[in-house]
């Protein structure tokens, strides 16, 4: 995987079309044609905008996966010169979950208290794009599975 310079949350909300506090991704470390590493550090924020009651669910693991997956096309599009296509997730498929809630997951030993994202593409094309993923903290994986994206879809109303 190429290690380009991390981009930072500020630089993350400019490509992907969430903002404010539903930008969850703090950082991209690296990414290549077929791949991005990111990471997060607000899943014990107690003003998540995904909180509930019960707290952060690990189910919020795929709207981390899925925001890397959109962070992904655009620098995809912008290093082939081409506007990213806007996508909409259709579909999360073989998911494993190995927490209850990502808010209450132990500290890190190494006091690197962040969730790591990564997503893989496997394959796709104009129309959608199917992705692989996981969310891991402290070197244990959290959550898993597949992702499908429509590309250039007319959101629902």
């Amino acid at each position: 995987m190429t290690v380009p310079t991390p981009m930072s949350r500020v630089d993350i909300a400019t490509l992907i079309p969430h903002s404010a506090a539903m930008c969850l991704l703090a950082r991209m470390d690296a990414w290549d044609e077929r791949q991005i590493a990111c990471a997060a550090t607000n899943h014990r924020d107690t003003n998540h905008p995904l909180r509930t009651r019960s707290g952060l669910m690990a189910s919020c693991a795929i709207e981390y996966a899925a925001q890397a997956m959109a962070l992904h096309g655009a620098l995809v599009g912008r290093a082939l010169g081409t506007a990213a296509s806007p996508g909409y997730l259709a579909s999360a498929r073989g998911v494993t979950l190995h927490r209850w809630r990502l808010d209450d997951l132990p500290l890190a030993p190494d006091a690197r208290d962040e969730l790591c994202i990564r997503a893989e593409r496997q394959a796709g094309d104009e129309r959608q794009v199917l992705y692989t993923f996981t969310v891991s903290h402290a070197g244990l994986c959290i959550a898993q599975g597949r992702a499908a994206i429509v590309l250039n879809a007319t959101a629902p109303s």
